[in-house]
């Protein structure tokens, strides 16, 4: 619990160093797969597994890891992707070098009926690339390391899941083929679409971001344009790893902003939002925002002011258009640290103290809805932590800290190749 006398690197330390305990607590030591979730037999998530990649170097750098365990529990990782089944068989691991969402914690191999994952797999293979960017030495560990991410990283055949008009698909599964949905317009896929034109194998050409940019919907804000996506974790994905800082390319230069701006007005979105807050929900405000893609209650109740409301469990609650519900991440604000330190910081601090629940083991539980009547202040509360949301929190918060996670990516070959090609210039770049 957050005690007023804490200082803002106390908190941070406190969260911090909890988000990266969950790659230790919830990981299977033989392949290094990582748990989507803190449930008891949840499947592996790729993407999670890639956020634990990353996290690794941030424990060494923070005193709570040795190089040698991470070099080590990394390797186990990328040998098991480079040995793991790849095929049609919808019990293997990937097919083309691309990955299925979920997978079984023990065997590696598809669970859930999931899907080839165009997103999840970029999200992996981005901790794969954290991983070659950080183990730099010259010893038989890190040197098998940096062998076997380029391998992994070579074998995705991004131009296979291209839709033939340009566009990347959102998934395939092995007996329906590709899903019918495409990855348009802004999204968490930029770092999909970087990763994809700088494949040394399997490129796919400028034509296909100019096509996906071009789906842009822009809006105004204070007088500013604002590229619009209503989740906050849009905002934040990508960023994870890519510094946009300074860099830009041609859809947001002829608006005059850049990505990291634009997720600074999303911030401001989400607490102007809060503040006017049209639903009437419990505790919105300055320092009560967090509206993402989460869990929520699953069906229609009565609120504690006594109105109906209609609940969709798991959806990607957004503002300023929706959906709304009341439900809010508790771990957002903090996530949000790089770009709104202070309304990062304050609404943190806000959340932790007014609800003490949605902390458990010293680590932020998925989501939480006060609207909805309970028995302590929390009203509904998720029973779990998120894979997805601890690996965001520990990489925003170092790279808000030391730019860690940045300054190793502004070196990767492969992320500078990807952006040039995509046509960004500037800044670092």
């Amino acid at each position: 619990m957050l005690l007023k006398n804490d200082t803002d690197a106390v908190l941070l330390d406190r969260f911090q160093q909890a988000a990266f305990g969950y790659f230790l607590e919830y990981v299977n030591p033989d392949n290094g797969l990582i748990a989507d979730t803190s449930l008891p037999g949840a499947p592996s998530s790729i993407a999670a597994t890639g956020f634990g990649l990353s996290a690794y170097p941030v424990g060494v750098e923070r005193g709570w890891m040795s190089r040698q365990d991470a070099a080590a529990r990394t390797l186990v990782t990328l040998r098991f992707f480079a040995e793991s089944p790849q095929g049609r068989d919808k019990n293997a691991t990937g097919y083309k070098g691309l990955y299925y969402h979920f997978l079984d914690m023990r065997t590696g191999q598809r669970t859930w009926r999931s899907e080839i994952s165009l997103i999840d797999s970029a999200l992996f293979l981005a901790g794969v690339l954290t991983a070659a960017a950080y183990f730099n030495q010259e010893n038989e560990v890190e040197a098998e390391i940096r062998s076997c991410a380029a391998m992994l990283y070579a074998r995705a055949n991004w131009a296979w899941a291209l839709d033939g008009k340009g566009a990347f698909w959102l998934g395939w599964k092995p007996r329906s083929g590709f899903l019918p949905y495409r990855w348009e317009s802004y999204s968490e896929a930029i770092i999909l679409y970087v990763l994809a034109l700088a494949s040394p194998s399997y490129p796919i050409g400028r034509e296909s971001y100019d096509a996906f940019a071009g789906k842009f919907d822009w809006m105004t804000v204070e007088g500013k344009p604002f590229l619009y996506a209503g989740p906050l974790f849009i905002h934040l994905f990508s960023h994870a790893w890519i510094d946009f800082r300074g860099i830009r390319d041609a859809a947001v230069a002829a608006k005059d902003t850049d990505y990291f701006e634009n997720t600074c007005l999303a911030i401001t979105v989400q607490r102007d939002y809060a503040i006017s807050n049209p639903g009437g929900f419990a505790g919105y405000g300055a320092d009560m925002w967090g509206l993402t893609s989460c869990d929520g209650p699953l069906r229609p109740r009565r609120l504690q002011d006594g109105r109906h409301q209609d609940f969709s469990g798991y959806t990607a609650r957004g503002a300023p258009f929706g959906p709304d519900d009341g439900t809010i991440a508790p771990w957002a604000p903090l996530a949000c640290l790089p770009f709104e330190s202070e309304a990062a910081i304050s609404a943190t601090g806000h959340i932790v103290s007014t609800y003490p629940g949605v902390i458990e083991e010293g680590r932020f539980l998925g989501s939480f809805n006060p609207s909805v009547p309970g028995k302590t202040a929390e009203g509904w509360l998720n029973n779990r932590s998120v894979g997805l949301d601890q690996g965001i929190l520990l990489m925003m918060i170092e790279n808000h800290r030391t730019g860690l996670i940045w300054n190793l990516m502004r070196e990767s070959p492969a992320v500078r190749r990807g952006l040039k090609r995509a046509g960004f210039s500037g800044g670092w770049l």
